[in-house]
């Protein structure tokens, strides 16, 4: 698989994660942005050996985004501490079920990880009452309103105040707004849950050496349901 590079230098590589492609390899042949990133780096260079890639953060298997990756030991820790801090930028589109009374609003949850017997899955609990409950915050916008399938759909802009797993699909699907193609939350609309309508569309960081803030951003697919909109 030939990467889709947005910006590389000697300490950072930015690159777009399909839908469907893993970040990290998990034990399987499944292709995965890290190893493949790595022989587009090894090629490229003419690397002998292994060559060096830091995972810094990571996107669900069925969710396309914008990643940004080291290239050095440095880098890698420099931008951990960014996102541990909040000092990096992420924004989300998605297209969701049914419209919304209000074009802005903001969802805040507790949120627990369970396990299932199809894996590992959000939800939503009352208050928190263990270690393991975390509250989740995100603000979001609509930005347009259309049908698919004959029925009514928003996209939808959305920014995290917390990075929590499976946040988005979750507190959309409790809010009664779930994500087209989320089989694991709640919608059947098309589909077998590998692809969800869920773009992590634009990452903003601080340069790990230069210390220069840079934004990357990928536009609206231009699939359906995607295409379906009148934007506002």
């Amino acid at each position: 698989m030939t990467p889709e590079v947005l910006y590389e230098d000697n300490h950072v590589i930015v690159a777009v994660k399909p839908a469907g492609v893993l970040s990290q390899a998990d034990g399987t042949d499944a292709p995965d942005m890290l190893g493949i990133l790595k022989g587009y780096l090894k090629e490229k260079y003419n690397k002998p050996g292994n060559v060096y890639l830091g995972l810094v953060h990571r996107l669900d298997r069925n969710v396309e985004g914008v990643m940004v990756f080291a290239r050095t030991d440095k880098a890698a820790s420099r931008l951990s501490e960014q996102i541990r801090t909040g000092k990096t930028t992420k924004r989300y589109r998605a297209v969701v079920n049914g419209l919304f009374p209000q074009k802005e609003g903001r969802l805040e949850d507790i949120l627990r990880k369970v396990k299932t017997d199809q894996g590992f899955r959000a939800v939503i609990k009352n208050s928190i009452s263990c270690n393991a409950d975390k509250k989740a915050v995100l603000d979001y916008r609509i930005t347009g309103e259309g049908k698919y399938k004959g029925k009514d759909v928003s996209l939808v802009d959305i920014r995290l105040e917390t990075g929590r797993f499976h946040q988005i699909r979750c507190q959309m699907s409790g809010a009664s707004h779930p994500l087209l193609g989320d089989r694991k939350y709640g919608d059947r609309t098309f589909g077998d849950g590998k692809k969800i309508c869920l773009q992590s569309y634009m990452i903003g960081f601080y340069h790990p050496v230069k210390n220069e803030y840079m934004e990357f951003e990928i536009p609206v697919k231009q699939e359906t349901p995607w295409n379906t909109f009148t934007e506002e």
